[in-house]
């Protein structure tokens, strides 16, 4: 290299292999881009998705498919319309497809832009009159079915309080509610629900009427309407396709969309398309309040459901897990009318394509049970069960996260990743690292997934028949056996009484069992009374084979300070016994009192502890607590026995007969 004047090494540009005639060194170099503004730059970064599926029959027209498209979009459009219409008003709100910050992008995203409004939207276009409102003279942007990434980038954006943490996941706040409302939820009582719904004691429905239903939902109408952009899915719940019910769900945050983008049914483009109208509409206005003026309103929070018009309304909560939960209560009135078992439990399969179900309240196991590598997992929280077999109900896992860490829940910690949302969750400022143990905004964090997350889920989440059927109770009185097999009155009996004991701090300090009771392991969720989803569950078990179960996944020796919790590998060698079929041909022999038949031996399990009588030193004091607790079952049942199913109430009487007799 030659010197150049000021002493420094002058670079050749001259000789070598990689240049161009003219000298030029083109190792890397391009045409410039074709675009003359920043604005068609950014235009062409980003392509338009994939065609959707070609229309199958009679597109006989070269040009039939870009017409049907655009009257598809016109046609999804005016669906929509029609879901934020008032009731008071001739029109659905104007609505354009499109992000409004982006505004001109949408004629060339293939959207119509608001300046196409009379060309496509004639139907929305009324002549003015003296009662128009404002509401009425300006467009709403839908963002419909957006993507996960798309929704991450409105959420980084314009909500407050979202970040992309270390592991790629969206963490979020659902404000000052960071758990269900339960007090707050209402359901229409008309002429058809007063007879068909369960009422009065111990049931979750709070009645409202109809005229405060649409006063709330033309408030939450009218505050949708009031907002430049309103996130719109169109989605399914029940993967059984011959019984799957479609859902829109219309909300303000984009947090709200992709929590439920991961806890309903994906739809495919192609079921897109033929969506048209759908079964049930979620008006999420959770941002705005409930007018405490209203009548039926005692809190600023209220979420409302009407089986009539299929629609439910939630304003002043922003808890997303009210709208998974409306919507269970609104399965677990549909699928009844049509012969199908709706249910609140866990559900896997094994090798040889034999299903098990999984019911317990929280802290009874019931997900890491259900979660068995061994086996496929069909659904971890709601599931039917149809004359075709068991399907999920959702198209998503919602996990409790506190404490969560990857040694004791790999699956769950691996399936916090980019699309799943975190809610309520602590990270560090600069790391975005999670500290799953931190309690700040609340005990209730979540995290919100997609199922496919889970490596061994099993797509399409559908099964044949249940083989057994396993009821879990953690027994903090310690009286109730490790396993008991159950006949079809005492699977009745137990599933109505949905028993587990929670160890409650008293006023002075001591702690000790405290029992709870939730009809069929998810009271808050039922719409008819529990004695209709026995009724059905033992008539499905009779018909297909299916054997009870109840598991004690609690204690043994003593009640909570005395005895000690059942070691899990114990338990979870009694659940493989059940899924084997050991437990079909062991010895059994009945326990006093709850009359259970408990097996004498299992492979694996110490024989001593599968009598509980036989681990407590004090007798006395056993027999003592289990009259005790035989007394709590029959104190909750009063408020079903009065109750008959079947003409004559046989079915009562022998449900009855199968709870503790002393």
């Amino acid at each position: 290299m030659a010197s150049a004047q000021n002493g420094l090494t002058r670079i050749e540009t001259h000789g070598g292999k990689k240049k161009h005639e003219n000298g030029v060194c083109h190792d890397d170099s391009s045409p410039p881009v074709r675009a003359q503004t920043i604005d068609e730059l950014h235009s062409l970064q980003r392509k338009r998705s994939a065609p959707t599926t070609p229309i199958k029959d009679g597109a006989a027209s070269p040009f039939a498919a870009a017409l049907s498209e655009e009257e598809r979009q016109r046609q999804q459009l005016q669906s929509i319309s029609a879901s934020l219409a008032s009731l008071t008003r001739e029109t659905g709100p104007k609505v354009v497809r499109g992000d409004p910050a982006r505004k001109g992008e949408a004629a060339a995203k293939g959207a119509p832009s608001p300046h196409a409004h009379h060309q496509h939207h004639h139907h929305h276009h009324v002549i003015p009159t003296i009662s128009v409102s404002d509401s009425s003279l300006k467009f709403t942007h839908v963002l419909y079915n957006l993507s996960p990434a798309e929704l991450y980038e409105q959420a980084i954006k314009y909500e407050k309080g979202s970040f992309i943490t270390s592991s790629g996941a969206l963490a979020t706040l659902s404000g000052a509610k960071t758990g269900r409302s339960p007090r707050d939820k209402r359901v229409v009582k008309d002429e058809a629900a007063a007879q068909e719904l369960w009422w009065g004691k111990g049931s979750p429905n709070i009645e409202m009427d109809e005229h405060t239903f649409l006063t709330n939902r033309e408030r939450a109408v009218d505050y949708l309407n009031s907002l430049d952009k309103v996130f719109v899915n169109d989605q399914f719940l029940n993967w059984d396709t011959e019984n799957r019910i479609k859902v829109r769900i219309i909300s303000a945050r984009a947090y709200h969309s992709l929590f439920m983008h991961n806890m309903c049914i994906r739809p495919t483009e192609e079921e897109l398309e033929s969506f048209g109208t759908p079964d049930f509409t979620i008006y999420n206005a959770g941002q705005f309040p409930c007018n405490r003026y209203t009548h039926y309103m005692t809190s600023s929070t209220s979420v409302d459901i009407n089986l009539a018009r299929r629609e439910m309304v939630i304003l002043g909560t922003q808890y997303a897990g009210e709208m998974k939960k409306g919507l269970f209560g609104v399965m677990h009135y549909l699928m009844p009318r049509r012969g199908i078992l709706s249910l609140h439990s866990g559900c896997n399969m094994g090798k040889q394509g034999d299903v098990a179900l999984f019911f317990g309240l929280s802290g009874t196991g019931k997900t890491t049970l259900s979660t068995d590598h061994n086996r496929l997992l069909i659904g971890d929280d709601e599931h039917c069960w149809s004359d075709s077999g068991v399907s999920n109900i959702e198209g998503g896992c919602y996990a409790k996260c506190i404490d969560l860490s990857r040694e004791k829940e790999p699956d769950i910690w691996n399936a916090i990743k980019f699309g799943t949302v975190l809610e309520n969750v602590v990270f560090d400022e600069h790391t975005r690292e999670v500290d799953y143990t931190d309690k700040s905004v609340t005990e209730n964090t979540r995290a919100a997934y997609p199922i496919e997350y889970i490596p061994n889920a099993k797509i399409p989440c559908v099964g044949p028949h249940p083989t057994n059927v396993i009821l879990l109770a953690c027994d903090a009185f310690g009286v109730l056996p490790p396993v008991s097999k159950l006949n079809l009155a005492q699977t009745m009996y137990h599933f109505i009484s949905g028993y587990t004991a929670l160890v409650a701090g008293t006023e002075d300090g001591i702690k000790e069992p405290q029992a709870t009771f939730s009809a069929c392991f998810g009271a808050a969720f039922i719409m008819l009374h529990p004695t209709k989803y026995a009724a059905m569950l033992a008539e499905k078990m009779q018909k297909y084979g299916a054997t009870g179960w109840l598991v004690n996944t609690g204690w043994s020796g003593g009640r909570y300070g005395v005895g000690k919790r059942i070691k899990l590998p114990y338990t979870r060698k009694i659940i493989d016994a059940i899924h084997s079929g050991e437990l079909l041909t062991a010895n059994y022999k009945k326990t006093e009192v709850f009359g259970l038949e408990i097996p004498t031996e299992i492979d694996g399990v110490p024989s001593e502890i599968l009598d509980p009588i036989n681990t407590w030193t004090d007798k006395g004091a056993y027999k003592e607590t289990l009259l005790k607790l035989a007394g709590l079952f029959k104190k909750n049942f009063e408020v079903f026995a009065n109750y008959k199913i079947g003409g004559d109430g046989s079915l009562t009487e022998e449900i009855l007969a199968a709870g503790p007799n002393f």
